[in-house]
């Protein structure tokens, strides 16, 4: 600029107003300046605010303030009224604004109040700033950092994961927590079906998302199928406004989700599966984004491969290849937890060596290839008779191996022999048309009579399948006398089942005495066995063994029909009979059906018996709920219920005012030391205060002495049983019993 021109410039300068340079300063100013009054309209509005907001001066002057985001209204007029107030000198704060094209954008915003000569507010001051772009490149960190967090602790997780449940759930975890992801979920692909089965899915807010990520297919129209098939990453950065039908719109939109990315998952160069996640920001997702979740995909394929790679070598280590069971060592290591856990739960293991005969020969005879499917074929049976594989294991050759923790009663071991392992050979294998008849050996070690370490116990077990094998017999313990026991007890079982077939079982019965009057009022039916070669036995040498087979539920039934025929006969004979009472077992009382038996028992020519059931307490205690459910029906049946054994269980007085019963008998063991000590004679009062005061009538069993007698009659009992009165009576007996103590 030469002298001429500055002084021109200056000269033009000298000739304008203050107003008239106050308004080129805001003309040309780079921020967009406003100018409100006191009724929020606008007095001033500069080219850079036309350019910002798009609404020329015409359109704005003088009109009021539109440029509001949704939600900001009534804080824009609380802090418009304290700039006017002067309550408020200035604010810089970050907004949202609208242009004329409805668009959203960001602004910095910085508001003064304009105070005039006289210290008046008329109008306030706004500079504004877009910061659109600062703010999105803000927000483009905030959501790299986050996925940097996603893929960090996702490569941690590679270190320490040990199975492919755990990756899924805890990389979809991670991806939530971290990522703060609304949504996100695995699934793998079946090949058969090409559905996509979601494995695990986690949500921001632990709500139910099943809807969402089930019932997908390859074939679908949604990123899960584009990505399946296309084997690459699928993005919807706007889901409302995506028109593929494929993506589930309503119930994705209802969790405010609005963008999502389906990224592929490989295993051995295959795609198997998808990993999916739901971000609540529209348009999250770009390339920078598609990078680092591309990795994120990566990594979750490659801790796929690697803990398939471990589940193989773990496989080769502690699996028998032929047959698919667990190996020696990973036996013994069961064997080695099994025996910690039976410390402390005071319970028994026992383990199981099995020898297949003549397995060689079949190997050399018909080839490896039918002795291997040979092998298979037990294997299964044997899974398939107890259930699991987890207990099996093939040790090599001939050889199998079965461990059983948390035994309570060695019998037990005995029953498993006989019925589920060697039974699996009662019948013959065929394999390509050759019907294979083998047999086994088998050899029993138990925890803790027999070692307390897995090997000890091994070892021995190897030695009484030796045994076996030279003494011919099918299995045998490590010790004699653990054989001798479980034999005894089969051949009890065996004698039973003939006893039921045969009606080898017995009544007897034992009158209830009534205090007062001295009549009898009752007979307690008591089974015998009378066996053919030793004569009569009583219940306490059979009844566990019924227990324990479960024979006690067709024992159980026959009683209550021969007790309610016996009284039927007694009725008919005598022109009356007692009340028959009949013991009932756990195992009875389980049956769905049990009431309806104990009704047909009584009913079922015609007149119902008057019958009585005896439960123990203990028993009643074990389903509180569903036994006072059962008692009430039978009650309702017509049946009386009393507690059997009272004094020796567990039941609350909570419970006893709920349980519909009409007596209590006092155990025995209480009855026969009251004359000796003053706790059995408390308890024995105190159970009949509270029976009598709950309306319920007391019955004492084993009475035997007449000092027994006199103490329960000052303590008011109703009724009493005992060998003092008369010892259990053949059914026969019974009316001729009757006639005379009636006489008498």
């Amino acid at each position: 600029m030469n002298k001429m021109d500055f002084a021109k410039s200056s000269d033009t300068v000298v000739k304008m107003s203050t107003n008239e340079i106050l308004t080129a300063l805001v003309e040309s100013s780079p921020l967009a300046i406003i100018v409100l009054d006191k009724s929020a309209n606008v007095h001033m509005w500069n080219a850079a605010a036309e350019t910002l907001f798009q609404w020329t001066k015409d359109e704005i002057i003088d009109k009021p303030y539109p440029l509001i985001a949704d939600g900001e209204y009534n804080n824009f007029k609380i802090v418009l009224e304290k700039l006017f107030s002067g309550e408020l000198n200035q604010r810089a704060v970050e907004v949202k604004r609208k242009r004329k094209d409805g668009k959203l954008i960001d602004i910095e915003i910085w508001t003064a109040p304009l105070h005039d000569a006289d210290g008046n507010i008329n109008f306030v001051l706004g500079m504004l700033d877009d910061i659109t772009e600062r703010k999105q490149a803000e927000e483009k960190i905030i959501r790299l950092t986050r996925l940097y967090a996603v893929l960090s602790g996702i490569n941690s997780l590679i270190v320490r994961v040990h199975n492919r449940d755990e990756l899924f759930r805890d990389a979809c975890r991670i991806a939530v927590e971290q990522g703060k992801f609304g949504l996100a979920w695995i699934g793998l692909l079946d090949e058969d079906s090409l559905d996509v089965n979601p494995v695990s899915y986690v949500t921001w807010d632990d709500s139910d998302a099943w809807d969402i990520v089930k019932n997908r297919s390859v074939q679908g129209k949604g990123v899960v199928g584009r990505c399946l098939r296309q084997k690459k990453a699928v993005i919807c950065n706007d889901i409302k406004a995506e028109v593929d039908k494929g993506l589930k719109r309503k119930e994705v939109l209802e969790r405010s989700f609005h963008s999502v990315v389906a990224l592929p998952l490989f295993l051995d160069g295959d795609c198997v599966g998808t990993m999916v996640l739901y971000a609540r920001e529209p348009h999250f997702f770009d390339e920078n984004e598609l990078l680092l979740l591309n990795e994120l995909a990566g990594d979750v394929s490659f801790a796929m491969e690697y803990i398939q790679k471990s589940e193989e070598l773990n496989y080769v280590a502690f699996y028998e290849p032929i047959t698919g069971l667990a190996n020696r060592s990973l036996l013994l290591e069961r064997i080695k937890q099994y025996i910690n856990s039976a410390k402390f739960g005071k319970s028994k293991v026992g383990i199981i060596l099995l020898d297949i005969d003549r397995f060689k020969a079949t190997n050399d005879e018909l080839g490896w290839h039918t002795g291997d499917m040979l092998l298979k074929m037990v294997s299964e049976r044997l899974a398939n008779k107890l259930g699991s594989k987890d207990k099996l294991a093939h040790l090599g050759a001939d050889q199998f191996a079965v461990v059983f923790p948390g035994i309570k009663d060695v019998s037990d071991i005995g029953y498993i022999i006989e019925k589920d392992i060697m039974s699996c050979f009662s019948h013959p294998f065929m394999i390509k048309n050759n019907e294979l008849r083998v047999s086994a050996k088998a050899g029993i070690s138990l925890f803790p009579a027999d070692g307390n370490t897995a090997d000890v116990l091994f070892k021995n077990a190897e030695t009484a399948v030796k045994k076996a094998k030279v003494s011919g017999e099918s299995y045998l313990f490590y010790t004699q006398e653990m054989t001798d026991l479980i034999s005894e007890k089969l051949r009890l079982e065996n004698k039973l089942v003939t006893a039921i077939k045969k009606n080898e079982f017995v009544l007897y019965y034992q009158p209830k005495i009534e205090f007062g009057s001295g009549k009898i009022c009752g007979l307690e039916a008591l089974i015998r066995w009378n066996d053919p070669d030793t004569g009569l036995i009583p219940p306490a040498k059979f009844i566990p063994v019924l227990e324990d087979t479960g024979l006690i539920i067709d024992v159980g039934k026959w009683v209550l029909d021969e007790a309610a025929s016996d009284y039927r006969k007694w009725k008919k004979k005598l022109g009356y009979a007692p009340r028959i009472a009949v013991n009932v077992s756990p195992l009875q009382l389980k049956q769905i059906n049990f009431t309806e038996e104990m009704e047909k028992a009584i009913r079922s020519h015609g007149k119902p018996v008057p019958m009585d059931m005896e439960i123990t307490e203990s028993i009643i205690m074990e389903e509180i709920e569903v036994n006072i459910s059962k008692l009430k029906a039978i009650r309702m049946a017509g049946l009386g219920v009393a507690i059997d054994d009272f004094g020796t269980g567990y039941s609350s007085l909570s419970y006893i005012t709920r349980l519909p019963v009409d007596a209590l008998k006092i155990d025995r063991s209480f009855i026969d030391s009251m004359t000796r000590k003053t706790d059995s004679m408390t308890i024995v009062s105190t159970i009949i205060t509270l029976a009598h005061s709950l309306g319920l009538k007391v019955i004492a069993e084993g009475v035997e002495t007449e000092e027994q007698k006199k103490l329960l009659t000052l303590l008011k009992c109703d009724e009493m049983q005992g060998y003092l009165f008369s010892k259990p009576i053949p059914s026969s007996d019974i009316p001729e019993f009757l006639s005379v103590y009636q006489k008498n």
